[in-house]
């Protein structure tokens, strides 16, 4: 009886280390991430500079105003300019500038400053520059303790020291850039991951003929096919090539290979059978001698030749044989054989399971394997075929309900014409030849003791699913 249809995973795995796709996503990830960072990062500073740059002028021209009208009367007294800027006038408006008079220490001696200030003043600059006139830029901290853009020059009115301050709250400057640096962060955030989407969809489609390539190998490898038939781009045309012509070169060794083992076959075998047919039946020593050496030849020969042809067979990547068809052939035949004796055959096996190897050698492996059962059995054998992963293979389980043997004795029945019993029909021979043919194609076959009371031959051999 044939179990459900089973088909392998055969989707490729793309993120592992030896994975080309990943390896050209991850690369273009590490290039994407610093861009962003770089990217990102550059636009931003550019945004804080035009928008602190456009920010300072307005205070700029509060200064200017403050120094280029700043007088002092006839008492020298200082003459405060009036300045047409309303915000100046209301409390912590967030608009402030301020005039200090200073000792020739440079030490504050009196402080004229906005309405905006109330009792509070502005803290100047921690590096004055006295020489230039020019301007000097700075952070500091407003009545409120926010965050204020200053602006301090040092001028000489009159002969007399003076420092002119002027501020602005830049809480909407900073507030602004932090906008524009989580916008375009954000942006290109989104640019990255569509451009890596993009890669990957452009990598799979440019590797495509690759995996192409990779799943007709399997389907060559698993016997679907004999060569590579598919059209490829022209940089993968000449490996196809290649493949293909090693793949001719491989089986033309194995058919060499089986013609001269079919010559040394046909040329040992004849003058065997010379010796045979001229030893006859005499019963003279040296045609007694003749005939013992001659039916061992013999039987070397076959032994040899068998295992040659197939080890030949084993490496030909183009036989396959359903294992479902032979189960139930070799079934049907052995209950009509063993029909006296009322032996019952339950076997399973993947409909779609199939042995690497050619059809007479998994019929020769399986049905000695199934008569030695049906030999020894009370009345039931069971059989079990499946598939594990690929290194596995296929495992076939053979079991019966007999007497079973002693442990001691699972590996000495695989020798030649080792007997478990000297009065049951048969040469000794099978067993061994299973097991021969079995590691012919880099199998292994072992022994233990079945739940059915008996015995269990356990056989794996190489396999694969049909598609």
């Amino acid at each position: 009886m044939a179990e459900s249809r089973i088909l392998p995973d055969r989707i490729p795995p793309l993120w592992g280390r030896g994975s080309l796709v990943g390896r050209l996503i991850r690369l273009a990830a590490i290039w994407f991430i610093f861009a962003l960072i770089l990217i990102s990062a550059g636009l931003t500073a550019f945004f804080n500079y035009s928008t602190v740059t456009r920010f300072q002028a307005g205070i700029s021209d509060i200064v200017r105003n403050l120094y280029t009208h700043t007088e002092f009367d006839a008492q020298g007294r200082i003459d405060i300019p009036e300045l047409y800027n309303i915000r100046t006038d209301d409390i912590y408006s967030g608009l402030y500038w301020q005039i200090s008079e200073l000792d020739a220490t440079d030490k504050v001696v009196k402080v004229h400053k906005s309405a905006s200030l109330a009792e509070r003043t502005l803290t100047g600059p921690e590096k004055l520059d006295k020489t230039s006139g020019e301007p000097v830029y700075y952070n500091a901290e407003g009545p409120r303790d926010q965050p204020l853009r200053q602006v301090a020059i040092y001028l000489r009115i009159q002969d007399r020291p003076l420092l002119f301050i002027a501020g602005e709250d830049r809480s909407e400057v900073d507030r602004n850039v932090g906008q524009f640096a989580l916008i375009t962060g954000s942006t290109l955030v989104v640019l990255a991951l569509g451009s890596l989407i993009a890669i990957f969809l452009q990598v799979r489609i440019g590797l495509r003929p690759l995996f192409d390539l990779t799943d007709e190998l399997g389907k060559v490898r698993e016997g679907q096919k004999s060569r590579l038939e598919g059209q490829y781009p022209m940089e993968i045309t000449p490996v196809t090539e290649q493949i293909n012509a090693l793949l001719s070169y491989g089986q033309e060794v194995v058919e060499r290979q089986r013609t001269h083992v079919g010559n040394l076959a046909h040329a040992l075998k004849t003058p065997l059978s010379v010796l045979l047919t001229s030893a006859g039946d005499s019963p003279e020593p040296l045609a007694d001698a003749i005939r013992k050496q001659s039916a061992l030849m013999k039987e070397q020969v076959d032994h040899h030749l068998r295992r040659a042809r197939a080890a030949a067979r084993a490496q030909h990547m183009g036989e396959r044989t359903p294992v479902e068809p032979v189960l139930d052939e070799l079934a049907v035949m052995l209950e009509q054989v063993f029909r006296d004796k009322g032996v019952v055959i339950d076997w399973r096996a993947p409909e779609n399971l199939a042995f690497r190897g050619e059809k007479q050698d998994f019929q020769e492996i399986a049905g000695n394997l199934l008569e030695n059962a049906c030999i020894w059995c009370q009345k039931r054998i069971r059989v079990t075929a499946s598939l594990g992963n690929e290194a596995e293979g296929m495992t076939l389980l053979i079991e019966d309900d007999g007497p079973g043997m002693p442990e001691s004795r699972y590996d000495e029945v695989l020798k030649r014409g080792a007997r478990l019993d000297e009065s049951a029909p048969g040469s000794g021979l099978g067993l061994s030849i299973v097991d021969e043919l079995v590691r012919a194609y880099g199998g292994r076959l072992h022994f233990e003791r079945s739940a059915l009371g008996g015995l269990k031959a356990v056989v794996n051999l190489p396999a694969n699913f049909i598609t």
